[in-house]
């Protein structure tokens, strides 16, 4: 028998992630890709899997613990001799050896303390707890000890949210330039929200908001307030498209294939990007350059019982509506097991948020920074509809484009619209 360690593998730029679940206890037997762990992200949970199979030995995690790639999880012991893994040991510090004196020579009596003079610290006001648990690099912690910012109160803008230096210099001159607070509302001009006792009305109860919940709820109203959002509703008619869906289903049932008027959605949103390449940018941190992309990858919003997640497809312009579809269905079910990883949610162009499933007619989709548009899909209806001569009952799908109007304009959000509807409309347009 041997012993074998099994680590936190690659999961991503994420460092120090919260362990909600521990799957396994001291004897449980597991195989190779049985989950050990559940941690949860910025954006999602995922499980983390074994990379051997054995007797569960030890194991070194607790729910609450945080932990990185090539963090240890669990100690197996593994008949198989090829699994073992060698410890790796610091290695031994070198000592020099020292002639050892005959008689200690007599300690000098101290000096006399310094007087200093007191100085409040700059980390008076900082939470250590939220500080710590801010998604930043050491250094530019280090920075923000130095100008007394508490990081859970800035807004990240790099990668995953990542919060640089740039982002805490706009907050300390964003709270310059207030003449208030940094908490609650002031900052706005209006005031924080009172606390209010709500049992003194009847009985309550108080659910705790997951990770995913919390931190989306920062992200979008960190979005809605920065980003002045315009909306342009319009209707598709897919009455063609929606026939021709379901016979391409029953052609490919043998295949296992499943057409979704969503598969359809991303690629005319793909088409859309191309032929109005600003939707297909972001702002840089500064606010005065456009990002523009030469690659065209959808996001889709997948509902999941811990919250809104939102998978990336990519290369929707290259690949077809069967490989579409069928990518589309595997990475909605790792949304909904907790399998994506931080990769699957990265380099999103424009997101979809689709109701379509659920119901509503139309709403107002929150732009998901740093894209500058998101495109929001409703529940379709028959309605009456004139051709000129007569009213004839079409399918018409609402559309709701959100977009950031420090970047596209009005008349821009209104034709790109207007030319994915028309994409839509005809299911052979889409193959052009």
């Amino acid at each position: 028998m041997s012993t074998v360690e099994v680590k936190v593998p690659d999961i991503g730029d994420f460092e120090n992630v919260e362990i909600i679940e521990v799957l396994v206890a001291v004897g449980d037997t597991v195989a190779e890709e049985d989950s050990l762990i559940t941690v949860e992200t910025d954006k999602a949970t995922m499980e983390i899997p074994s990379s051997h199979s054995g007797t569960v030995k030890e194991v070194k995690v607790n729910i609450g613990d945080t932990i990185s790639q090539g963090g240890l999880v669990v100690v197996l012991e593994s008949s198989g001799a090829a699994a073992a893994e060698v410890k790796e040991e610091a290695p031994a510090p070198v000592v020099e050896s020292a002639p050892v004196p005959v008689a200690e020579a007599p300690k000098p009596a101290p000096a006399p303390a310094p007087v200093v003079e007191h100085k409040p610290s700059p980390t008076a006001n900082i939470n250590p707890e939220s500080f710590k648990a801010a998604h930043a690099s050491p250094a530019l912690r280090k920075f923000a000890r130095e100008l007394g910012v508490d990081l859970s109160k800035v807004n990240g803008t790099g990668r995953n949210a990542r919060i640089v230096k740039e982002d805490v210099q706009s907050f300390v001159k964003r709270v310059m330039t207030s003449g208030g607070s940094s908490t609650g509302g002031s900052a706005l001009g209006v005031e924080p929200m009172p606390e209010i006792d709500f049992s003194q009305w009847g009985e309550v109860e108080t659910q705790p908001l997951s990770k995913i919940n919390k931190l989306t709820g920062k992200f979008l109203h960190r979005n809605w307030v920065t980003i002045p959002h315009v909306t342009q509703f319009d209707e598709a008619d897919i009455t063609s498209l929606e026939a021709f869906r379901k016979q391409s289903n029953k052609d490919y049932e043998k295949e296992g294939v499943k057409f979704t008027m969503l598969s359809f959605i991303m690629k005319a949103i793909a088409a859309g990007l191309k032929k109005y390449p600003r939707f297909n940018s972001s702002l840089d941190a500064s606010g005065e350059n456009l990002i523009m992309k030469n690659y065209f990858h959808v996001g889709v919003a997948v509902d999941t019982p811990d919250g809104l997640v939102v998978p990336v497809i990519r290369d929707v312009d290259k690949k077809s509506l069967v490989e579409i579809s069928m990518e589309l269905r595997e990475i909605s079910g790792k949304a909904r097991d907790k399998k994506l990883m931080p990769s699957d949610m990265q380099g999103g162009c424009m997101s979809i948020s689709s109701l379509g499933g659920i119901g509503g007619t139309k709403f107002t989709p929150i732009v998901n920074a740093p894209e500058v548009a998101i495109m929001g899909v409703s529940k379709a209806e028959m309605k009456p509809v004139w051709n000129g001569t007569e009213f004839e009952p079409r399918l018409m799908c609402p559309l709701s484009l959100s977009y950031d109007h420090r970047v596209i304009d009005g008349a821009d959000g209104a034709r790109f619209v207007t030319y994915v509807s028309h994409l839509l409309a005809d299911a052979r347009r889409l193959l052009l």
